[in-house]
């Protein structure tokens, strides 16, 4: 364990400092840095480890606003990029001499195959999502046999954390299903902050967020729809696909990659924000969309129904009729979008960026207490 000096406060025992990893392709960036920005409002600092493609020049500004926050980068492949057998073990090596030489009392890992390696401090695993469960999801099959590899180094990881964590239900009963029972694991669920998102006079448009290439996500088919409906579509994101070839819109129109404020600014404006995901652990562009009072519409799965039951309408992720349908009813009833996009905002309040950093802090003073019981109880040589 680290420093066992960390002053007790209402949480439990608090780390002074927290070895996380993480990567800048999709939400796992946007989540550490808001766990960053709590952690520095405790006097924590916060080790955020990068691997896979360089942050860019938006992301390293937005890191270097966190005081408490060290940035370290290293372009390894991530674990479910093609024949990452070399890279990860570079990844393991790197990450093992960062601990030795910073010395954090907890190691976050955000993804699996790091939460294997021999980490002196505990180890939490957080799973925001997983090839297997996006491949049943989009595909509606299991993964082939190629991902047998990558099932295994996840199993792996899984089972050698101190506790495992992801932020709903749903998806820890995925990892459940795909790898194994979980005996030590809890649910977090993802967090930002109100004051980001915040309603404006809203305007008559649809808005959608996300990769557009990403299946899971599922713009596409919203894309086929949009030329049907009486309000026009905007899209957010990127139209590169991994293989770097854009996937252009037909229909709707396509904003881009925006900057988090220009994108905080379409969700205060947009009435309706629209996201048939097939596949979503979590979601933070619905919460944004939320937070700034968009009326909901939201794929029928099991993880947006368990965050967002009673304050969305929900359709099948593949009918696009009844996509089309309920957009066009919606967009044709001004004080049922009104009602939506309060009802959205007030459940948003309940997924804060506060709440996110205490349950972690929880966790955290959980796996501290039972590092000082395991070293008091060992015998000294």
């Amino acid at each position: 364990m680290g420093h066992a000096s960390s002053p007790l406060r209402p949480f439990g025992l608090l780390p002074s400092r927290v070895l996380m990893t993480a990567d800048a392709v999709g939400g796992v960036w946007d989540y550490a840095l808001e766990l960053a920005r709590g952690f520095a409002r405790m006097g924590v600092a916060t080790e955020l480890a990068v691997t896979g493609p360089q942050p860019g020049e938006a992301r390293k500004l937005a890191a270097a606003r966190i005081p408490t926050l060290t940035l370290h980068h290293r372009p390894f492949k991530l674990e479910w990029m093609a024949d990452p057998e070399e890279d990860l073990h570079k990844t393991g090596d790197w990450l093992l001499d960062l601990e030795r030489r910073l010395k954090p009392d907890i190691v976050h890992v955000n993804g699996y195959a790091a939460a294997a390696l021999p980490f002196r401090a505990p180890v939490l695993c957080v799973g925001h999502s997983c090839v297997l469960s996006w491949w049943r999801a989009v595909h509606g099959e299991d993964a082939p046999a190629s991902w047998d590899c990558y099932a295994q180094r996840v199993a792996a990881g899984l089972r050698m954390a101190d506790l495992v964590a992801a932020p709903t239900q749903a998806m820890l009963d995925a990892l459940v299903r795909h790898y194994g029972p979980l005996p030590r694991a809890r649910v977090i669920p993802n967090g930002r902050d109100p004051q980001s998102y915040r309603p404006l006079p809203k305007r008559p448009f649809i808005l959608a967020a996300g990769r557009v290439w990403d299946q899971a996500k599922n713009i596409g088919v919203l894309d086929t729809v949009a030329g049907r409906l009486p309000w026009s579509v905007f899209v957010a994101g990127s139209l590169d696909g991994p293989d770097g070839q854009p996937k252009p819109l037909r229909h709707a129109r396509q904003l881009g990659q925006l900057p988090a404020d220009q994108l905080a600014r379409w969700f205060g404006r947009a009435a309706i924000f629209a996201h048939p995901a097939r596949y979503e652990p979590f979601g933070l562009a619905p919460l944004e969309a939320a937070l700034c009072g968009c009326a909901l519409v939201l794929g029928d799965i099991p993880s947006l129904r368990e965050l967002w039951d009673g304050a969305a309408l929900f359709v099948d992720p593949d009918n696009r009729t009844a996509l089309t349908r309920t957009l066009t009813t919606l967009a044709e009833n001004p004080a049922r979008v009104k009602a939506l996009g309060t009802a959205a905002r007030r459940r948003g309040h309940d997924f804060t960026a506060v709440r996110m950093v205490r349950g972690t802090m929880d966790v955290y003073a959980d796996l501290l207490a039972k590092a000082a019981v395991r070293s008091a109880a060992s015998p000294v040589i």
